[in-house]
């Protein structure tokens, strides 16, 4: 699938106001809103202004923020009597990744017991790959990565 322009996202057009949303939150760079199609109740999105089709596409900055934003999203469904017996916070980065709309968007959502949403995986999960394919992989990040520092 295609990078969507801004001009035919779905999210771009819901921060223009052309679509409803229940929001929670705003700030100059994001948006905190419900999804319309809820894993639990309480499932949220938060969305950055702009718009970027994948996570490695925005300012580290704004990824940043937007994570902190739901660092907090996950304290206030917690605390805020919706059924949650734990939290997920996932992002979908791609097609292949289940990524329906190209706008980034972090979704974070209450799990309760038996809630029948979940991961699948077959039996090639479960099989631990030879440390020294482990320690290729690693290198080959290690070399991709971008040198930062922590404050």
């Amino acid at each position: 699938m295609e990078k969507e322009d801004p001009e035919n996202c779905v999210f771009c057009k819901i921060l223009d106001g052309v679509y409803p949303i229940s929001q929670f939150y705003e700030d100059n760079l994001c948006v905190g809103l419900m999804t319309i199609e809820p894993v639990n109740t309480g499932h949220a999105m938060v969305i950055p202004r702009g718009h970027h089709p994948y996570l490695a596409d925005m300012p580290s900055e704004l990824a940043g923020h937007i994570f902190q934003i739901g660092h907090k999203l996950a304290a206030a469904i917690r605390s805020c009597g919706v059924p949650c017996d734990g939290i997920n916070m996932f992002v979908a980065d791609g097609e292949a990744a289940s990524q329906e709309v190209f706008h980034f968007h972090l979704h974070v959502y209450p799990r309760v017991e038996n809630d029948g949403f979940g991961f699948r995986f077959d039996e090639r999960h479960f099989q631990t790959p030879p440390r020294a394919e482990l320690n290729r992989v690693a290198k080959l990040i290690q070399t991709h990565m971008p040198k930062t520092t922590i404050q």
